[in-house]
């Protein structure tokens, strides 16, 4: 009787151990898919937290308004928006971060370095002298801003995205005349 009370107590135990276990795992699941590690072409890493309101945040970017410029190297309008992406951040360098995020895949060296050749032939090309992330980590990103957005997984590029403080400003499909962010941009930001 001893043996068998001793072997439930023990079930019960092993049982309880292992269901905390697992919402500890889940617990960290759910906080890795509100992160994202961005790696830039430079090798800096930025963090973007996604928000319980579905807005972003850029670590370190308290105050000032996040434009996220999902693009690809190859897209014709991604291409023109990179000269109007450039003036805005160079306008507003303290007031704003300007953000592209690729959906292409990034390629790798043999030794697992990413390869940015595509990504600094766009950027002097197409004038984009702003922060411009190629990483494994940029179409999870990618995903969650366009799925909040209630997009589709079919989404159109570019896709230029603004939030400030992590509360989603407003987003445009496509080519978008400069005067239009700056216009938004300064709504958000207050002047």
């Amino acid at each position: 009787m001893l043996n068998k009370t001793i072997s439930i107590f023990s079930l019960i135990l092993t049982i309880t151990f292992f269901t905390a276990c697992g919402s500890d795992n889940e617990a960290n699941d759910l906080l890795a898919s509100k992160e994202f590690v961005l790696t830039t072409t430079d090798n800096k890493q930025l963090v973007v937290t996604k928000n319980e309101t579905d807005g972003f945040m850029v670590n370190g970017a308290d105050g000032k308004v996040i434009l996220f410029d999902i693009f690809a190297t190859w897209c014709p309008p991604c291409q023109a928006s990179a000269s109007h992406l450039t003036s805005l951040q160079e306008k507003y360098k303290d007031k704003i971060v300007v953000i592209g995020t690729t959906v292409e895949r990034p390629e790798f060296t043999k030794e697992g370095k990413i390869i940015n050749d595509k990504i600094e032939e766009f950027r002097l090309k197409y004038n984009a002298k702003y922060t411009i992330v190629n990483s494994d980590q940029n179409m999870r990103l990618n995903n969650s801003i366009t799925s909040s957005l209630k997009m589709g997984e079919r989404y159109p590029i570019p896709t230029i995205v603004l939030y400030k403080d992590g509360k989603y400003i407003t987003h445009y499909v496509g080519s978008v005349q400069e005067e239009f962010i700056e216009s938004d941009i300064k709504r958000a930001l207050g002047i």
